[in-house]
């Protein structure tokens, strides 16, 4: 299966593997996801965008927690001046949740 940049794919749900654990490539949290590829580096490293609406609610709830600090940061670094100049949409920016996956763990949707 040719994997290509813009492709709607879900991750597979497999039993974890020795080798899972060894390599660090595919994790449990990571099963049933569903998302855009936006660059394929190898066979072994697709990066895709994960959807946020299909995430786990553990996992929503700690990326809405790292949401909030990275615009807190953000905001900070900016400084009062520098916030005034900024529209809402930008002080308000949610980050991308990406995953680096194998080809092989995928599916095209």
């Amino acid at each position: 299966m040719a994997i290509k940049v813009g492709d709607s794919v879900r991750v597979l749900k497999r039993p974890l593997t020795e080798q899972d654990s060894t390599v660090h490539t595919f994790f449990q949290h990571m099963q049933g996801l569903t998302g855009v590829v936006e660059n394929v580096y190898t066979k072994d490293e697709v990066a895709i965008k994960i959807d946020l609406e299909c995430l786990p609610a553990i996992q929503a709830g700690v990326h809405k927690a790292a949401t909030v600090r990275m615009r807190e940061k953000f905001a900070d670094s900016v400084g009062e001046e520098g916030r005034k100049g900024l529209e809402k949409h930008e002080l308000d920016f949610v980050p991308h949740y990406m995953l680096l996956v194998r080809e092989a763990d995928l599916e095209k949707l």
